[in-house]
């Protein structure tokens, strides 16, 4: 386990949340005050912060790490602990299938939200997907004590889940070349995907 992790840390972590926050930060609002949803550390939040300074993004967790990028609070994993219409944005970054209810929580993020909602998320289509993601997922969790349910979607009940929450899509990219070749080749493919989505 202790290879692999080293491994994940410095060849792949780095280069993803590089990758991703700026895929991100080309998605928010501008000026918005933005909720990060199941935070982890928050340095995801922070890179998308040095790329776009007139963000202002907090977070939330489950579990509160002992040092964050930005400031967490912690919260139940259901009930977003904020009021209607709070923020301009709330962000789920990778977390939606670590929920028992994603459900619950997408309608919480409508709730909390005056514009966007930012997802992303794994799709389960293709061969070896759930094993695949599985992996991922055990590898970049596990030590951390997040919760594994492996709770998977196929892109076509993500699509019927944001036509449940009446959002209208803004954007979706699937081709995100998060990890370093040949790792993406394997671990790339079409099981990732970034939305932006707007509340009516």
């Amino acid at each position: 386990m202790r290879l692999i992790e080293h491994i994940h840390d410095s060849y792949v972590y780095t280069r993803r949340v590089d990758v991703l926050s700026g895929h991100l930060a080309g998605l928010l609002p501008p000026n918005a005050l933005s909720l990060d949803v199941g935070c982890g550390d928050g340095l995801v939040a922070h890179l998308i912060k040095q790329k776009r300074s007139d963000i202002d993004l907090r977070g939330i967790d489950v579990i509160v790490r002992r040092q964050t990028h930005i400031p967490v609070e912690a919260f139940d994993g259901q009930a977003i602990p904020y009021g209607d219409a709070t923020f301009d944005a709330v962000m789920f970054i990778d977390v939606l299938h670590h929920a028992q209810d994603p459900m619950r929580l997408l309608h919480e993020a409508v709730r909390t939200t005056r514009k966007a909602i930012v997802i992303k998320d794994h799709t389960l289509n293709g061969c070896l997907a759930g094993p695949t993601l599985r992996f991922l997922d055990w590898v970049g969790n596990a030590r951390h004590g997040v919760a594994l349910p492996y709770n998977y979607w196929p892109e076509k009940k993500w699509f019927e889940a944001f036509a449940t929450c009446n959002l209208t899509f803004r954007v979706w990219k699937s081709a995100l070349h998060l990890y370093p070749r040949p790792a993406n080749w394997l671990f790339g493919r079409s099981l990732h995907f970034i939305a932006r989505l707007d509340v009516r």
